[in-house]
């Protein structure tokens, strides 16, 4: 099974250079999240774009495969890569600014996946866990009854991809998933995560 990292952003909030490289606790973003998947069995693909010529460079010399997409948006980039690939079987998504993501919640997104036996499956957060420290969270829906916010984790079923899949949505509550890291503050937030595991 693959996991699809997208990691073209520019991360013009963050002002910081490539988003993916943006160090936390002293490690590029984007490999906490690569170490996460490849601990937990699943093969890591970082798709890339224009943007990050150093992040392209930075997943050679670490041995990660990647993929150029054209950079249009998170769903479209990973639409195009699904397609250029020809995946037909169920393969992770995931954003590369989530450092506190473990090999435990991938197994336990795997599992449940497997045991729902829908084509789809998205990783919620409760809200309360978001953005403590700044502003709302941007898109907030109701998971199980309570208030959830998506971590930027999902499985597609490659073989109906760019269709509607009926989705099983997982919530884990999970301090450590729930700190994507856009903004100055948010590295900070995330550097406290990890020191406190």
């Amino acid at each position: 099974m693959l996991a699809l990292i997208v990691a073209g952003g520019r991360g013009t909030r963050l002002n910081m250079g490539e988003k993916p490289l943006v160090r936390i606790c002293d490690r590029p973003m984007i490999e906490y999240v690569i170490d996460a998947f490849c601990a937990a069995g699943i093969e890591p693909v970082a798709v890339l774009s224009s943007a990050v010529p150093q992040t392209g460079n930075w997943c050679r010399a670490h041995g990660i495969s990647t993929f150029r997409a054209e950079g249009a948006g998170y769903v479209e980039d990973i639409t195009e890569c699904i397609a250029m690939l020809d995946i037909t079987e169920p393969v992770f998504t995931s954003v590369s600014d989530i450092p506190g993501l473990t090999p435990d919640v991938v197994a336990a997104v795997l599992d449940t996946y497997r045991t729902a036996g829908t084509d789809a499956c998205s990783v919620w957060v409760p809200a309360v866990l978001c953005r403590r420290n700044s502003a709302a969270p941007a898109y907030v829906q109701q998971i199980h009854g309570i208030d959830a916010v998506p971590c930027g984790i999902n499985i597609l079923n490659g073989a109906k991809n760019g269709e509607e899949q009926e989705e099983t949505a997982v919530l884990i509550e999970s301090p450590r998933i729930a700190v994507n890291v856009n903004t100055p503050e948010d590295i900070a937030e995330a550097e406290q995560v990890l020191r406190t595991r």
